[in-house]
């Protein structure tokens, strides 16, 4: 994963709490304005809360004090910048960590390659990123016949049918990844259900504690998520034994093993990339469909690519850089639902933005949610319109938070191939259809997610 922190915490306590508990801040106060605590033991953690998200209270946060502003997590500042420019200040000079990275193995509990020098961080880096590359090369027919087969569902469904966006495209995602991850023994479906009741339990507990304790006070939930922690843990250590005996080379687990990484490593890293790999590629592709269905111009025009770049044969992994509207449709998918709307870094050495300076050791935010809806950055923010990308500087701003192009992180970059490919087979075949009267609202998690499932009926093109 790179170091601008793409995937980091949308959820206020895992983000803010991971990242403080591993690197101890300074109680200086910065001096930037923004909100005074209004607790002294939680700071602005009760306005965080009534505000509902930290996206909101960040959102209100800028409105009141512009694009560099503060506020208290405890005793500890934090610093937030809301707009392009001051975001490009702080990246170009900096380096850290990857906060998604940090924060998630800090929750599982996982400490190998957070301890070693920067050479040891940046070659197990390199080594996730080229696995997760390589595997989906290798394996790209596997992911164009899983998305045949679903998109081959659809096409049987009567035109009244209701189709759950949210159920069939987790199952998509959970079939593509673990096969890819952990290879042929998840074509079993028995095998992938049972990793999916696990991943469930992770996923949905990862970020809790920090919020309230509520689950060192729950005893149940505790135990709940510690024996699918172990249940999970123990299937991938056995799937990393399995392969290593049979020396097999097309899985993200055969790259890892090819490395200097002992069998403890390869598990920690195959947990992160099934745990964030399957959420995050289901929710693009969720996100996508929905808008698709909200507007026939934008199915149109990307029908009419599809057509005009791929004929009637299959997309393949080469045709996929000439998509270029359907990156587009990707790239406005992920800023309209904003689909990771914070990220984080440590500021390891004092910096400055604009004139203000910020100390060492201060947790800075960004505040991706509310750059990518700045009418000052984006005309019409709210407004799904995958146009906007024919501009070069909408392009070069996209760019800058981290979400295309080389900068962007492997797991995005897979869930973009595999979107492309859903899209590519899909659209050229069926026509989507938006549900009168649905009302989106997202949920606050690691990623964008629906709260509710989202239904879309389809038809068959003539």
């Amino acid at each position: 994963m790179l170091d601008f922190a793409i995937f980091a915490v949308t959820f206020v306590i895992a983000l803010v709490g991971a990242v403080l508990y591993l690197y101890p801040s300074s109680r200086r106060s910065s001096g930037i304005p923004g909100f005074n605590p209004t607790d002294e033991k939680d700071g602005n953690l009760q306005d965080i809360i009534n505000r509902g998200s930290l996206h909101h209270f960040l959102v209100s946060l800028h409105q009141e004090f512009g694009p560099v502003a503060s506020f208290w997590f405890g005793g500890r500042p934090v610093v937030s910048l809301g707009s392009v420019h001051q975001l490009q200040q702080h990246i170009n000079p900096n380096r850290t960590t990857d906060s998604f990275e940090t924060m998630l193995k800090s929750l599982l509990g996982y400490q190998s390659g957070m301890e070693g020098g920067a050479t040891e961080t940046l070659m197990r880096k390199k080594v996730y990123e080229n696995a997760i590359d390589n595997t989906l090369k290798s394996n790209f027919p596997l992911v164009l016949k899983l998305v045949e087969e679903l998109v081959g569902k659809w096409s049987s469904f009567p035109e009244t049918q209701h189709t759950p966006l949210c159920a069939h495209l987790l199952g998509l995602s959970l079939k593509a990844v673990t096969q890819l991850a952990l290879g042929e023994r998840f074509k079993d479906d028995a095998e992938v259900l049972c990793f999916h009741k696990n991943h469930g339990a992770i996923w949905s507990e990862i970020g809790k504690g920090y919020l309230d304790g509520s689950l060192e006070k729950s005893s149940s939930r505790k135990g709940h998520y510690e024996k699918a922690l172990s249940e999970m843990e123990s299937v991938l250590l056995s799937v990393v034994r399995e392969r290593k005996a049979q020396r097999k080379q097309t899985a993200f687990v055969d790259a890892l093993l090819q490395s200097s990484l002992n069998e403890r490593q390869v598990m920690e890293d195959c947990m992160v990339f099934t745990q964030a790999g399957c959420v995050i590629a289901a929710n693009l592709c969720i996100w996508a469909i929905h808008f698709l269905s909200t507007s026939e111009e934008v199915q149109d025009k990307l029908y009419q690519e599809l057509e005009d770049v791929l004929g009637s044969e299959p997309i393949s992994l080469d045709k996929i850089p000439q998509l270029r509207y359907c990156q587009q449709v990707l790239n406005e998918t992920v800023r309209t639902a904003k689909l990771t709307p914070v990220a984080a870094r440590l500021q390891e050495v004092e910096g400055k933005v604009d004139q203000h300076v910020i100390p060492k050791e201060t947790l800075v935010i960004y505040a991706l949610g509310v750059v990518m809806q700045d009418s000052d950055t984006w005309s019409a923010p709210y407004r799904f319109d995958p146009d906007r990308f024919d501009d070069d500087s909408a392009r070069k701003s996209f760019c800058l938070l981290g979400f295309s192009g080389n900068q962007a992180c492997p797991e995005l970059r897979f869930a973009y191939t595999v979107a492309t490919i859903l899209l590519s087979t899909l659209v050229r075949l069926l026509k989507l259809h938006q549900l009168e009267g649905q009302v989106m609202e997202v949920k606050s998690e690691l990623v964008s997610t629906p709260k509710d499932e989202t239904w879309i009926t389809v038809s068959r093109r003539s």
